[in-house]
């Protein structure tokens, strides 16, 4: 019998052994590999423990909060005189919560919104901030009461780097400038005295700074040749200001596969620039006529994965026009915006992008991140979208009330990966799905940590069928397995009143002589712990 198999990523070259008398051959040119019949109900994973791609950058779990309906006021930010539990105006259980599943970066201030974003606007005595109106998103006024000061203090209770989107829409080369000496100035300039005027004596050391947000788009409808030239005038300006200060300068990149914009970018300010980013999000539908997140068809389901994968085209054709035009300059990729995007909640403002988060989300999330780990050589930095009550959320609050969302736990059980050696990691599956769309049904990656212990990830896509594995993987005889799966009905969410009905469980599995087994439930994403 022959099944069709499907590479968690394709091997440039053949790489076989034998595991009881079965060739294991993790990549055929035909895409096609042999099953014994009395196994062909079980799929296989092989973990490679002595190939890798390198380290999965921690910054790959990273996260995104804009100034968009209630992810900053209300979500992150409750203000130091809320009845809300907070922290000098950070909300408790939502730091707590986050430092859970150890968040390594912060993207701020957006998103559309760090264009329109005049940062002296927001620092100073809060009651002689400006008043503005979020012209993107709602039409909402803001006091500017959450500004630099307080994003800095969000990251430190989360123990977190901080990313910041320069304005390059609507602002200067001088402004920004001003604004990386204000954060990162440690000696006697005009920024440094204001930052320590306004309460913050040392510097932030802020390593992570873009080059504006969709350029092409919201952030200015340039040209990318015309971009080109400002990324490399405002990239000029933006210096270190101690040796061995870390400066990562991150170049707007392309929506979807515009790999025009990506070439003509990297070609023309590749010596001015350290990363280029990258925004995809997964739409089911039409952007005019989006699924709902909670009401979806099994087609509308398997149309969302298969969009989902389309993550791994992305980033091996940015890749490689990347590495062709740095002309050897190393450029990282900065998926810096990604996640699902539905309808609105019912009853909610248009503008928020309020959604609810399903088991459905949870698949998106650990198919980016099986993508995003097995791309480590080439993928620095990932951000979802975004960290609360906005988009694909990892919480949803309201008012005093929070709830974790499935995607939350899939970070939770993914968190392993930070920092580890990424292994060679492939999945023999059948393709399955509905409408026209299909997705293999299983997707998986793994990694090493320091202390030796492997963490195997993977997704049963099947919204029915549980999927009973084989894991090969070359272990000692007294290494011992443990498991934990998300699994549920796609539309299983969880809710203010019904805070888990989605929760991780421990997963009943086997490991013999190099041989891990389990059942994976229908619709499900597992962790395997292997020491």
């Amino acid at each position: 019998m022959w099944v069709r198999a499907q590479p968690a990523f394709l091997l440039p070259f053949q790489v076989g052994f034998d595991y009881n008398g079965i060739s294991m051959i993790p990549y055929l040119s035909n895409g096609f590999q042999p099953q014994r019949q009395e196994d062909k109900a079980m799929a296989r994973i092989i973990v490679n423990t002595a190939r890798s791609k390198g380290t999965i950058n921690r910054n790959i779990y990273g996260h995104f909060a804009e100034h968009l309906g209630r992810c900053i006021y209300g979500g992150l930010y409750a203000g130091e005189n809320s009845d809300i539990p907070n922290v000098n105006g950070m909300r408790a259980d939502v730091v707590q919560a986050l430092k859970n599943i150890a968040i390594p970066v912060l993207r701020w201030p957006g998103g559309c919104f760090a264009d329109t974003y005049h940062w002296m606007d927001g620092i100073g005595p809060k009651q002689e901030r400006k008043t503005i109106v979020n012209t993107h998103w709602g039409g909402v006024t803001e006091d500017n009461s959450f500004g630099t000061h307080e994003f800095m203090e969000l990251c430190r209770q989360l123990g977190c780097d901080a990313y910041i989107s320069g304005n390059v829409g609507s602002g200067t080369v001088q402004e920004l400038s001003d604004w990386i000496e204000y954060c990162n100035m440690g000696g006697i300039s005009p920024m440094s005295a204001l930052r320590r005027k306004n309460g913050q004596d040392e510097p932030w050391n802020i390593p992570y700074w873009g080059l504006g947000n969709e350029a092409w788009g919201c952030g200015g409808n340039m040209r990318a040749q015309y971009y080109a030239d400002e990324c490399r005038k405002f990239a000029t300006y933006m210096r270190s200001y101690a040796p061995g200060q870390k400066m990562v300068r991150i170049a707007c990149g392309a929506n979807t596969a515009d790999y025009h914009w990506t070439k003509t970018v990297v070609e023309n300010a590749r010596d001015q620039i350290d990363a280029i980013s990258l925004h995809y999000y997964t739409v089911p539908g039409t952007w005019e006529d989006k699924n709902a997140a909670t009401e979806f068809t099994s087609g509308d389901y398997y149309q969302t994965l298969a969009r989902t994968l389309f993550m791994d085209e992305l980033i091996e054709n940015h890749s490689r026009i990347i590495r062709q035009y740095a002309r050897g300059k190393k450029i990282g990729l900065v998926v810096d915006e990604w996640g699902t995007w539905f309808k609105v909640e019912p009853g909610t403002n248009p503008g928020f992008l309020y959604q609810q988060n399903t088991m459905r989300d949870a698949l998106v999330a650990s198919l980016n991140l099986n993508i995003f780990n097995n791309h480590c050589d080439s993928v620095i930095m990932a951000n979802i979208a975004q960290t609360v009550n906005v988009l694909q959320s990892m919480i949803l609050t309201e008012g005093a009330r929070m709830v974790l969302t499935p995607t939350y736990h899939v970070f939770e059980m993914y968190k392993g990966h930070q920092d580890a050696q990424q292994l060679e990691c492939y999945a023999q599956t059948a393709m399955i799905g509905e409408g026209g769309e299909s997705v293999p049904q299983l997707h998986a990656s793994a990694s090493r940590a320091a202390d030796g212990s492997i963490l195997v990830t993977i997704a049963n896509t099947s919204l029915t069928d549980d999927c009973p594995i084989q894991c090969f993987i070359d272990v000692p005889q007294t290494a011992k397995a443990t498991a934990r799966v998300l699994c549920g009905d796609a539309h299983a969410h969880n809710t203010f009143d019904a805070p888990d009905t989605v929760a991780p469980a421990a997963l009943e599995v086997l490991l013999e002589n190099g041989e891990l087994r389990a059942a994976l439930p229908p619709c499900s994403v597992a962790a395997f712990t292997i020491r």
